[in-house]
């Protein structure tokens, strides 16, 4: 066995300790009630699962990025993915890589035991997946500390994370020479003077929600900046690459999920005396979804590797997250068809996966701009947006 695979077979483990207590009908509980599934994250903590991700010579529980996608993938397996956990997973990336180590012992360690959690600001109403059009500025004062003004949305857990990881600019995008240049990574609690926000009516079969967040004049001290100012934008993909394997293996999961309740009803349903697994047109497009989520799931672990070793990684991850969720998405969608009118029954909790799936293909990176990057960065052809 590999020291891949042992790692990930001691985190499903760990994983298990969690899910066998706070299983889907707690999660699905916690949707209908609009609450945070809190006791199942301080579970999470219980296991050493928030520790996973991080060097041991910051405190953590070591295993990379690798262990931090079995987790996000057995855990969806069981139907609760973790978003609260998934979110400040690849945030405190850009702190680990960028940042200080005052940073990363005030911001970072807490995460450990998800004292501190975070949420992570970058989209605009405008702008959409265009971050270098982001309007959100933070201007810097004669004392050193910066003003933030702007407004961000779709900002997942915003009302449950600790603290905000906020992309802004803190130099005009008229005013550099490289689109790249002038953006800056900043991290302070939600509860600052000046952060408000709004919860969007999304409806995802989720206890999180989605919010708008203004900022007003909002007064962040230097140290707030992680990295260079001005020079983010490397922070910024280093969590974004992470946020792509991570996205990959929670869709990877619910589409495994899906397919397992499918091939059990497959198995069982025998309205004509024998199996309707056995019938080509049932049984095809399950076994099409087996083969994509396998595939799906080979890049979405060599892309955790890569990312690991300090390679490159975002091209992997990118095509990681295409392929599982658009596996998943199959899967889903011949689950739904398998179990006939019953899967549009909540009780049968195949219909109540559509949505975060379906979702999943267009966020937090929508997959046409997926394909828009392989095509410009991985096959040389001109840009099209």
């Amino acid at each position: 066995m590999s020291e891949s695979t042992e790692l990930v077979a001691a985190v499903r483990e760990a994983v298990h300790g969690v899910t066998e207590r706070w299983d889907r009908g707690y999660y699905m509980q916690c949707t209908r009630e609009g609450r945070s599934p809190t006791e199942m994250y301080a579970a999470m903590v219980e296991q050493g699962l928030f520790a996973l991700g991080v060097e041991e010579r910051h405190g953590g529980a070591g295993g990379g990025l690798t262990a931090t996608a079995a987790v996000m993938e057995e855990m969806s397996i069981a139907g609760t993915p973790p978003m609260l956990f998934s979110l400040t997973s690849f945030a405190r990336q850009a702190i680990i890589k960028h940042g200080t180590q005052a940073q990363i012992d005030e911001h970072v360690v807490p995460t450990l035991t998800a004292e501190r959690t975070f949420c992570f600001a970058i989209t605009e109403p405008d702008a959409g997946t265009n971050s270098f059009a982001m309007r959100t500025a933070a201007v810097r004062r004669d004392d050193g500390h910066y003003v933030l003004n702007g407004q961000k949305v779709f900002i997942s857990g915003a009302d449950d994370a600790t603290h905000m990881m906020v992309i802004a600019r803190t130099t005009p995008a008229s005013k550099v020479v490289r689109r790249s240049d002038g953006i800056s990574i900043f991290v302070l609690p939600k509860n600052t003077p000046g952060v408000t926000m709004s919860a969007m009516n999304i409806e995802w079969q989720a206890p999180e929600k989605q919010f708008t967040v203004w900022f007003d004049n909002v007064v962040i001290p230097p140290d707030a900046v992680i990295g260079e100012p001005g020079k983010g934008l490397s922070g910024m993909f280093d969590a974004l690459n992470a946020e792509r394997v991570v996205i990959a293996a929670w869709t990877l999961g619910l589409g495994r999920r899906a397919l397992a309740k499918a091939v059990e009803h497959a198995r069982g349903r025998a309205p004509f005396g024998v199996p309707i697994g056995s019938y080509q047109a049932v049984s095809h497009p399950l076994a099409r979804a087996k083969a994509q989520l396998e595939a799906a799931g080979v890049m979405t672990y060599r892309a955790a590797e890569k990312f690991d070793a300090g390679n490159h990684a975002g091209d992997d991850a990118n095509i990681a997250k295409l392929l599982a969720s658009e596996a998943s998405y199959a899967a889903v969608d011949a689950a739904i068809q398998t179990h006939g009118g019953s899967g549009f029954d909540a009780e049968s909790d195949v219909i109540t996966l559509y949505p975060m799936i379906r979702l999943l293909r267009v966020a937090p990176l929508n997959n046409e701009m997926i394909l828009n990057y392989i095509a410009e960065h991985m096959l040389a052809l001109p840009r099209s947006h």
